[in-house]
């Protein structure tokens, strides 16, 4: 069974995101990096780049699969998870401690457009 965190906002496309003030750690969700097996790769986008609700920022390789990383909010990079370079099997280990990318938020009202746990929890059936 999947770790659901309460208190997180997660999208359709299996990211979630965690709100701290105006700023968002946008990472791939437990249930993820299950579905995509070991990590060997992740590609993530440069600080001060701009990342748009529903459009890709980056992508997740692992040995059998390799996903688009699709935002869920917008907002300008302000800091990359630089330890996925060296070990981005981190993401293995703990899907939500290793969050990929953070955000400045620039329109907090797109996090009505996405789920909590509860829902995202019925929508991957557990």
């Amino acid at each position: 069974m999947s770790k659901i965190i309460d208190g997180l906002y997660y999208s359709e496309s299996h990211e979630y995101v965690k709100v701290e003030g105006d700023f968002g750690f946008i990472g791939i969700t437990d249930y993820a990096q299950h579905e995509l097996g070991n990590v060997v790769y992740v590609d993530m986008p440069e600080v001060d780049d701009e990342v748009t609700a529903g459009e890709d920022f980056g992508a997740v390789e692992s040995v059998k699969a390799a996903s688009d990383l699709m935002s869920p909010v917008s907002g300008t990079v302000v800091e990359v998870n630089e330890a996925l370079e060296d070990e981005p099997g981190l993401i293995n280990k703990d899907a939500f401690e290793n969050w990929i990318i953070k955000v400045q938020l620039s329109d907090k009202s797109e996090l009505d457009n996405l789920m909590d746990a509860a829902a995202y929890k019925a929508m991957i059936g557990e």
